[in-house]
């Protein structure tokens, strides 16, 4: 697992713990989580915000598969991001993640709560499975995460679908089972619901 130091507290923290930021005074700081959170609570005003720390819970995918869940919240002035993701995604981009916005100054459980009725409902969800041709989309809907490939200079995308990363030639090679029929693409907020 990668790791890096918070450049405000010296903290060395999972790559998923840090959050790369640029404000007024100082260059790119790499900061914990918590470092985060504190600046831009004292920036906006937000005496009152406490940071809850989450610990990860297990749930199950449709297809019986357990995955563990790390959580992490930011605070982004007058909005909180709960963020929820799949431990093998702390890397690379794969697996599943989730994302609920709410009121930094609410109950953070309840936000959680809510986050996690989403995760049940979105994991309860295949839009994949293996086929006779490879991976084929399950039904007529595919729900996804747009992401980098990961490749240098590469302008490509892949996609995270039911957690799993598919290369963009291996979903064109998918929708070829429905030449000629119509589509839509809507790109929508992570926080959104889908």
């Amino acid at each position: 697992m990668s790791v890096n130091q918070c450049a405000a507290c010296g903290a060395i923290v999972p790559q998923y713990d840090i959050v790369n930021a640029v404000s007024d005074g100082y260059d790119d700081r790499l900061l914990c989580t918590g470092c985060f959170n504190r600046e831009m609570a004292r920036r906006t005003g937000l005496d009152d915000f406490a940071e809850i720390r989450f610990k990860p819970v297990r749930l199950p995918d449709a297809n019986g598969v357990v995955h563990e869940f790390h959580f992490r919240s930011l605070l982004f002035g007058d909005k909180l991001s709960l963020e929820a993701f799949d431990s093998t995604s702390e890397e690379e981009p794969s697996g599943y993640r989730f994302q609920i916005i709410g009121d930094p100054l609410s109950d953070q459980f309840v936000l959680l709560g809510k986050l996690i009725e989403k995760m049940r409902r979105l994991l309860a969800v295949v839009h994949v499975r293996e086929g006779d041709l490879g991976l084929q989309i399950a039904d007529e809907t595919v729900r996804g995460r747009i992401e980098w490939d990961g490749i240098e200079d590469s302008r490509r995308p892949c996609v995270v679908i039911d957690g799993r990363r598919v290369e963009w030639d291996e979903l064109g090679r998918m929708l070829m089972t429905f030449e000629g029929w119509q589509f839509k693409l809507e790109v929508c907020d992570p926080s959104d619901e889908i």
